[in-house]
């Protein structure tokens, strides 16, 4: 019998042990598959493409958070045990996993694509993979383990705050710990749920020799198993294996193959128009049938259950994607509609009309044409990637949406909700019109919301003073385009390793968090010519950043302290800095 104290630290220690096991996951992916693939020349686009931002993670639980960890559990515990203050701090690079998240899909691909296409991929992927350090496990299967570490620190704090005593000191911060890493588990699970799935697609698809296209996110397998096939010629019974899908069935011949193809696709049936039915036959039990638009099928389970159990599971996705295709053909219509309250003459410009061929005079008509097939294809390429930040929607990772002030065709990243005038809601806008739209007072909860925002806003403002700060100054920002933007930027004294980008009070956003440990700190290259002076930049993966000083003494202090915490040193080596 363990005393609730003793409980508490067991719990710690499980964490610590889990985060050194991490650690050296991390850095089998980092400095092991990472750097041996560059060194075999495999491009730094296919590299950055598979591992994402992986060394700032590295980073950041190598030189910051395990250490933290340590040094609480095995030498401060018996004068401080507590969890929550460290695992607070967890919060600011919960942003690093969003990204790592998001490209895992697409990391899968490269990976599959590139073991079957190119050789030096595949040798040094094969080799690395043989030595003991791997575990007899892939890289892919090493390249999921950050995408389910987020859970598993939800895990051990849901537990760990059961135990926690009421009054503990320690209760408010590991609760704010839990309800940030809570959020950020819910992403990485959604994505541990689709490679399951994505799994699953991929050993049928082998199982089936490659025969049919099905490993798409789109695809999802739902039932699979043995069959006997009644002939229609004598009615013996011929053994079959039926796959169903969401979208299909496929009807298949088993091979008698101990390796490889498994089975052969005899029949493959859309679901769309499928019916299933129980059949009654003289001297032949359990017998239902399924009928296609171009085939009908007489099948005969082993049991009366089985029978049942396959006709159930074939209606309940036949009425499924009747629903689907309903909800899908509604949306669609509604869509169109909205479409229709913006006019072609809006979108598409007085001198583009003039420069169509028969834009004067008699060719009138045949330049209204052109105009219109002008504005349509515009309006079809607008729907297709986000107004705001230009990224092309799918259906899984990047979803349309509409905002419901200006109609413009957003993706879930670039907006907000605010209650409008004419209800009481949560609409979804555009963050152009989340800035711009007044909070209407009337609107129940609104006022409540206006006042958490604010309060919020000047925490965070307290946070980000100069008194507060380990280094603060004005800086000129330039992140996409050639505007430059100043901003007060900072690192507070309470998260030594996150950087923060504060616009004008005015513009009303909260400050931009920026982890730092991963990132490179350098002056431009030769070929980056600005305008400004005393440019320095930041860049990591995908994302460069850049920043202007006033003067030079100001840029090399900055980069200075930029370096260290980008290396996860956080020792307090300046006093706070403010240029009004």
């Amino acid at each position: 019998q363990c005393t609730e104290p003793q409980k508490l630290f067991n719990i710690a220690n499980e964490l610590l042990h889990t985060e050194e096991a991490y650690v050296k996951r991390l850095h089998l992916l980092d400095q092991v598959f990472c750097t041996k693939l560059s060194e075999a020349g495999i491009s730094s686009e296919v590299i950055t493409g598979i591992f994402s931002n992986i060394s700032s993670i590295y980073c950041f639980h190598g030189q910051f958070l395990l250490p933290e960890l340590k040094t609480r559990i095995t030498q401060e515990w018996s004068v401080n045990p507590r969890l929550g203050d460290i695992l607070q701090k967890l919060a600011p690079f919960l942003k690093m996993y969003g990204e790592y998240v998001k490209n895992f899909d697409r990391a899968m691909d490269i990976v599959n694509t590139c073991m079957q296409r190119s050789s030096p991929f595949k040798d040094v992927v094969q080799n690395i993979q043989k030595e003991e350090v791997c575990g007899n496990l892939t890289l892919q299967h090493h390249m999921l383990e950050p995408v389910q570490r987020i859970p598993r620190y939800e895990l051990l704090l849901k537990d760990y705050l059961k135990k926690l005593p009421e009054e503990s000191p320690d209760r408010k911060d590991a609760e704010k710990s839990l309800e940030l890493i809570s959020t950020a588990a819910n992403h990485s699970n959604a994505a541990i749920r689709k490679m399951e799935k994505m799994h699953k697609l991929l050993e049928v698809y082998e199982r089936l020799g490659g025969e049919e296209d099905i490993v798409n996110p789109a695809n999802e397998l739902i039932k699979e198993g043995h069959i006997q096939k009644l002939s229609a010629k004598n009615g013996t019974a011929q053994d079959r294996y039926l796959f169903l899908f969401n979208s299909m069935v496929l009807y298949c011949v088993p091979k008698l193959r101990l390796i490889g193809q498994k089975f052969s696709v005899r029949e493959k049936m859309d679901i769309a128009g499928l019916q299933v039915q129980e059949i009654a036959k003289q001297n032949v039990a359990h017998t239902f049938s399924i009928t296609g638009k171009k085939r009908s099928l007489e099948l005969q389970a082993r049991t009366e259950e089985e029978k049942r159990e396959w006709i159930h599971v074939i209606q309940a996705t036949i009425e499924k994607h009747k629903q689907n295709s309903e909800t899908f053909r509604a949306f669609n219509s509604s869509f169109s509609q909205e479409e229709e309250h913006f006019p072609d003459s809006s979108i598409v410009s007085t001198s583009s009309v003039e420069s169509m061929p028969g834009a004067d005079g008699g060719g009138a008509l045949g330049g209204s044409d052109s105009s219109r097939k002008s504005s349509k294809s515009k309006r079809d390429k607008e729907k297709q990637a986000c107004k705001s930040c230009s990224e092309s929607f799918n259906s899984i990772t990047k979803r349309r949406h509409h905002c419901k002030q200006c109609g413009a065709v957003i993706c879930a990243k670039c907006s907000e909700f605010k209650p409008l005038a004419d209800n009481s809601r949560h609409n979804r806008v555009c963050k152009e019109c989340f800035l711009q739209l007044p909070v209407s007072p009337c609107s129940p909860g609104v006022e409540a919301l206006g006042e958490q925002k604010k309060r919020l806003a000047a925490e965070k403002q307290s946070i980000l003073a100069a008194e507060n700060s380990l280094f603060s100054s004005y800086l000129q920002f330039l992140e996409k385009g050639k505007t430059w933007y100043k901003m007060w930027v900072a690192i507070p004294k309470s998260e030594p390793l996150v950087l923060y980008l504060q616009g004008s009070s005015q513009d009303g956003r909260s400050p931009r968090p920026i982890p730092l440990p991963g990132y490179e700190v350098s002056l431009p290259g030769s070929g980056e010519k600005f305008e400004v002076k005393h440019v320095f930049k930041l860049c990591q993966s995908h994302q460069t950043l850049y920043f202007s000083a006033e003067d030079e003494e100001l840029q090399m202090k900055w980069m200075e302290i930029l370096t260290k915490a980008a290396k996860g040193e956080t020792e307090d080596t300046t006093e706070g800095l403010s240029n009004p």
